[in-house]
């Protein structure tokens, strides 16, 4: 073989006469084209790097003569300087370390590492992802020693730090690191490197950083070692590692089909960093365009790729990444966009791209409940609206002339339950509950049964309503409807005189609801005592003689003040938030309250009367002695110190269990099954009585494993809105004027003279200090002096 070299024009000629040599379409594809990945890799030290270096002076091209007269001079040259440097060896060789081959041939043992001493040159591993150049300085211990690398930084080092001793540097100046670096930048070409590789490839010859230096540079000065070494450490393609020893390391050209492969590989690599690119200045450009001009969040769903990086921003957001490679792809995006690798980053970047909206609800994403139903459910459910048949036609009775009451709060959707009354001949009252009837067309155990009871409730948060039920289903069939014809369950009682209950019925009905009433508008009527509206004053009578013989019966009196909010739009930076404070003890929610006791306790008597199973509900007193509350204020102050002793509800599923806080021998949750599953469960087993016979969905063990699951779900619901409700509120405070004083009362101290108060404009709870003197029970004037919703913080500070 024949190879002649003119390494300052960066030309190669080689005539090969033996041996196997790479495809000559790999060499030319090879020649074209700059590995950029290999540069980005170098550039981490601040290097850049021209390809080819040409004759850039002005002046007339060479003539043909001209250039073979220069190249034969430079052929010329080389081989003299190759002569000197082996002779040079030759007088040296006595001092090299050499080793026995497994033949017995004695030869060079390439991987003997230089001992330290003050003043060498060498390259070091600083942290995993970078190496700099250093030179030692002197001894730190036994094995470390002190180094100034190339960033002016003094450091102890540790021998295995080590990556490269530069050969034939002797008391080495470290201010000269600058411009060793500066001119090892000019050297550092990679498509030398490939050259060599070919030229390698073809005798099979592992190589050592002088010796690609001897290949590619012509020589193995210090400068050109050190390029041949950091081009080798740093290529991925064309070299492997076959030996190494300390510092040293002997490096092997890798097969044809190898390099092809992983050139194909860097490829791929290389689109998919480009790809990554466009979606980082896609981001860049979102954060910064004005709100009105943001990407809607559909173009983020696009793309799969797309997709697939806000997707791990989403689960970074809430701590719920799906793998170990989906939080490294976040904590990438995040750096590449200048911003720390936290769950509050990877929130606000969603949020300035316009991915969320300013007040996304975290915790909806975090609990991963189901909101939508799948289209499977809704086509499941729109069948049953149109083709099921009621299996109790035959059975219903007809109370379609009785003056029909719902009231709710004034967004309800699905209306579960309405209220008639009449006094009868002997001056008795007759109440009638009447409660939606949505088994009329769903069946235990069918899909859209199933659906509902992984859902368990109806979820109400202050911006969106998540039913149990589609809402075709449950708006159109199950609800009841204003001056409708309308399928229920209706409860009718007799009340003696004392409140207690005389006679009683559940039956399936027909009814026709006459009013939908608020629970304000009820109260304004019941305010007004229309003669006209007489069955409204006797519900409410009835509901006074109901809780007062509660209240004889040992019931416990927990009326307080309650907090509902709705948001408008609330996908705005800053939307409508209408807050309203329900106090407990209104008339019109007594009203309702009592009646809805009034049919869980007739359900219970009912299953206990005919060896029902149905999720009975109980709650002991634990010996509450009212009494010892009687000096604090009636209303949130008494209330808040009793619940604080009351134990935890139970449940049994085959007998009644007293209810000691309610004052009633039984009880079961009964009165909305179009939100609550276990309600839905109650009106299961009480049709299937109805029907004729005791062959019940639910034995009381089935029920009691319905019921672990679907209370597991409730308290993670409860959870989602109490959240829900707390930042609302908190957001409607934080928009409030600076200053503002809100009236509040002392509930309890919970440490010294930190107190929990209950804001009574807002029904809010929270904790302040309040000044020497002040008791439970007192009112104090506070104002807000921080609220910040997303870090669920609210300081309020007394007025005095």
């Amino acid at each position: 073989m024949m190879s002649v070299r003119a390494i300052n024009d960066c030309f190669i000629i080689r005539t090969a006469t033996t041996g196997a040599a790479p495809p000559v379409s790999l060499f030319r594809h090879r020649i074209q084209r700059l590995r950029s990945s290999h540069l980005r890799e170098f550039s981490k030290l601040g290097f850049g790097f021209p390809l080819l270096r040409q004759n850039t002076g002005g002046g007339d091209a060479p003539s043909c003569s001209a250039c073979i007269h220069s190249l034969v001079e430079s052929v010329s040259q080389e081989h003299e300087s190759v002569s000197r440097r082996k002779r040079s060896r030759l007088s040296v060789r006595a001092s090299v370390k050499v080793k026995l081959t497994s033949y017995g041939e004695v030869v060079e043992d390439k991987l003997v590492n230089q001992e330290l001493e003050a003043g060498l040159l060498l390259e070091f591993k600083k942290d995993p992802e970078r190496v700099l150049l250093a030179v030692t300085h002197r001894p730190d211990g036994k094995k470390n020693w002190m180094v100034f690398d190339q960033n002016g930084v003094s450091s102890s080092i540790k021998p295995q730090q080590i990556t490269y001793i530069v050969p034939g540097v002797y008391n080495f100046d470290h201010t000269g690191l600058t411009d060793f670096l500066h001119r090892a930048q000019d050297n550092l070409d990679t498509q030398l490197l490939e050259f060599a590789w070919m030229e390698l490839l073809e005798k099979n010859k592992p190589v050592t950083p002088e010796e690609l230096a001897e290949i590619i540079y012509g020589r193995s000065d210090p400068l050109e070692s050190y390029c041949a070494h950091f081009l080798l450490s740093k290529d991925e393609i064309y070299f492997s590692v076959l030996e190494s020893k300390g510092s040293r390391s002997i490096y092997s050209p890798r097969r044809t089909e190898q390099v092809e492969e992983l050139l194909r590989r860097q490829r791929v690599k290389e689109a998919e960093e480009r790809e990554f690119e466009e979606f980082i200045q896609l981001l860049k450009s979102a954060k910064n365009a004005p709100s009105h001009t943001k990407p809607p969040k559909s173009s983020w769903l696009a793309n799969d790729k797309v997709r697939e990086n806000i997707d791990s921003l989403k689960a970074y957001a809430i701590d719920a990444w799906a793998s170990i490679d989906q939080r490294k792809l976040a904590g990438v995006i995040l750096k590449s966009m200048g911003l720390q690798k936290t769950a509050v980053s990877a929130l606000n970047l969603l949020i300035d791209i316009g991915y969320f909206p300013v007040h996304v609800n975290l915790d909806l994403l975090k609990l991963n409940l189901p909101t939508d139903h799948s289209d499977a459910i809704v086509e499941a459910a729109e069948i049953l609206l149109s083709e099921s048949s009621d299996l109790d036609a035959a059975r219903r009775i007809d109370l379609t002339h009785l003056k029909v009451y719902a009231i709710d709060v004034d967004e309800a959707d699905e209306l579960d339950d309405a209220l008639s009354a009449t006094r009868l001949q002997d001056g008795r009252i007759k109440i009638w509950i009447h409660v939606a009837d949505p088994a009329r067309y769903v069946t235990p155990g069918s899909k859209v049964d199933r659906e509902a009871r992984r859902r368990g409730t109806s979820v109400f948060l202050p911006t969106a309503t998540y039913p149990m039920f589609p809402e075709k289903l449950a708006m159109e069939g199950m609800s009841l409807r204003q001056g409708e014809t309308c399928n229920a369950v209706s409860v009718s009682v007799v009340l003696r005189s004392d409140g207690s209950i005389a006679e009683y019925s559940v039956e399936n009905s027909i009814i026709r609801p006459t009013y939908m009433l608020t629970y304000e508008s009820a109260a304004e009527l019941l305010h007004m005592n229309l003669q006209e509206e007489v069955e409204l004053r006797l519900l409410s009578e009835a509901a006074f003689l109901r809780s007062q013989w509660r209240h004889e019966q040992g019931a416990v009196d927990t009326t307080t003040l309650e907090t509902r909010i709705k948001v408008v739009n609330p996908e705005d930076p800053e939307p409508l938030i209408n807050l309203y404070v329900e106090n407990q003890a209104d008339p019109a929610m007594r009203l309702v309250f009592e009646m809805m006791i009034l049919c869980g306790e007739v359900i219970a008597t009912f299953g206990s009367q005919h060896n029902i199973p149905l999720p009975y509900r109980g709650q002991p007193q634990s010996n509450i002695d009212v009494s010892a509350f009687a000096h604090l204020p009636e209303g949130p102050v008494r209330s808040a110190s009793i619940v604080k002793v009351m134990r935890a509800a139970e449940m049994n599923f085959r007998c009644p269990v007293r209810h000691g806080v309610l004052g009633i021998p039984g009880y079961v949750q009964f009165t909305s099954p179009i939100r609550r599953y276990m309600d839905l469960t109650a009106h299961y087993q009480i049709k299937a009585f109805l029907r004729g016979g005791d062959n019940f969905p639910f034995s009381a063990g089935e029920l009691e494993g319905i019921a672990a699951s679907v209370n597991m779900q409730n308290r993670v619901v409860r959870k989602l809105c109490n959240s829900g409700l707390r930042y609302w509120v908190i957001e409607f405070l934080r928009r409030q004027q600076k200053g503002k004083k809100y009236t509040a009362l002392i509930l309890r101290f919970v440490k010294d003279r930190i107190a929990s108060l209950l804001l009574v404009e807002v029904g809010f709870q929270a904790t302040a200090w309040v000044s020497e003197g002040k008791q439970v029970g007192d009112e104090v004037e506070v104002r807000v002096e921080e609220a910040h919703p997303r870090d669920d913080l609210i300081l309020l500070k007394e007025v005095l």
